[in-house]
């Protein structure tokens, strides 16, 4: 029994120093959190009108984190939602519209979720991010443009990131299927949506 018990004792010694040296030399790394900071950042929306010009939207309410282990995010993963009901195109009967069963049935649907699949470096501070987007009832796979901004200290001592995001999704493959043709037989609406972040992210202390 005395043999077994200073077994054990040694064993714990010797995976508390190896674990420890392990920590010393990054093999085994703490995963950091960022939290999005709402009032630094935008989620923005364009989409071609009458063929010939283009509205844009936002959403007023997201939210937003990160865990990564490594400094430069090449492992991130990232989780994202948006409140469909703070879509804003400064038109209220198209707001009203756009939340009905002709687009978001925000209703039934209240959120747009994102979750990545993978964050990889392209070069530089170009990334590309992969992930799920689900709008409605729909899920699919949608890669994103990013631009690494860097971090920063702000005056009160807080860590932050930033990035700037763009995608195009097409709103048919989501079930945003509402369409009118005009008189030349173009679209009112077309289907290609334009998204664009700007995203700054407070790490977790």
């Amino acid at each position: 029994m005395k043999k077994t018990a200073n077994f054990f004792v040694h064993f714990r010694l010797a995976a508390a120093f190896l674990l420890a040296g392990l920590f010393a030399q990054g093999g085994l790394q703490a995963q950091s959190k960022w939290q999005v900071d709402k009032a630094h950042s935008t989620v923005k929306f364009s989409v071609q009108h009458l063929v010939i010009s283009e509205v844009e939207g936002s959403f007023r309410t997201f939210d937003g984190s990160i865990v990564s282990k490594n400094d430069d995010f090449t492992d991130a993963v990232i989780d994202f939602s948006v409140d469909v009901n703070s879509i804003n195109t400064d038109n209220e009967m198209r707001d009203n519209h756009l939340k009905g069963d002709d687009f978001f049935n925000a209703a039934k649907f209240p959120k747009m979720t994102f979750k990545s699949k993978s964050f990889k470096k392209v070069s530089g501070n170009k990334y590309e991010l992969v992930g799920d987007l689900t709008i409605r009832d729909v899920t699919k796979t949608v890669k994103f443009d990013v631009t690494y901004g860097g971090t920063a200290k702000d005056p009160y001592g807080n860590i932050k990131a930033g990035f700037k995001a763009s995608a195009v999704i097409n709103r048919f493959d989501y079930g945003l299927k509402w369409n009118a043709l005009t008189e030349a037989g173009g679209a009112v609406v077309g289907n290609e949506v334009n998204v664009s972040l700007k995203l700054e992210f407070n790490k977790v202390q």
